[in-house]
């Protein structure tokens, strides 16, 4: 982890007020949330078509037109072919153009260790899902 650095700016009073109230609105501190809009902002600019949603799970990345990208990082771990095969089969499965998929791919191999754990806890709730719904098939069949 690289350590903060200390940074001063002016900000319009109004746009002030309106993140203190955000922050406070969320629970959080000032900084956290100008840091995450600040690198959220820059994700968006980077990479055009990518947003960010809130849900159960927090704060995650996703397109603008469909999925969260790590949604689409796990599909393409079960995706066969070669490179375009792949990204042409997964725009047909989300019914998106294959832009958008290489849009997400592009963002996922920027920030790999966030999507990795997304996905790994996906994997970790389906798993238990799975568990609970043998579990619950067992009490159901005696």
């Amino acid at each position: 982890m690289v350590a903060s650095r200390a940074t001063s700016y002016r900000i319009d009073p109004t746009v002030k007020a309106r993140l203190e109230a955000r922050a406070v609105a969320e629970g959080i501190a000032e900084r956290a949330l100008l840091e995450r809009l600040v690198t959220e902002g820059l994700d968006t600019l980077q990479y055009p078509g990518i947003i960010y949603r809130d849900g159960p799970t927090g704060r995650r990345a996703a397109l603008a037109v469909g999925p969260d990208v790590w949604e689409i990082i796990s599909a393409l771990r079960y995706t066969a072919g070669g490179a375009e095969e792949r990204v042409a089969a997964l725009a047909e499965q989300f019914g998106l153009h294959s832009r958008h998929i290489r849009t997400a791919i592009d963002f996922a191999a920027t920030h790999r260790e966030a999507i990795d754990e997304q996905v790994a806890a996906n994997d970790t709730a389906a798993e238990q899902a799975r568990h609970l719904a043998e579990q619950r098939a067992s009490l159901l069949a005696s």
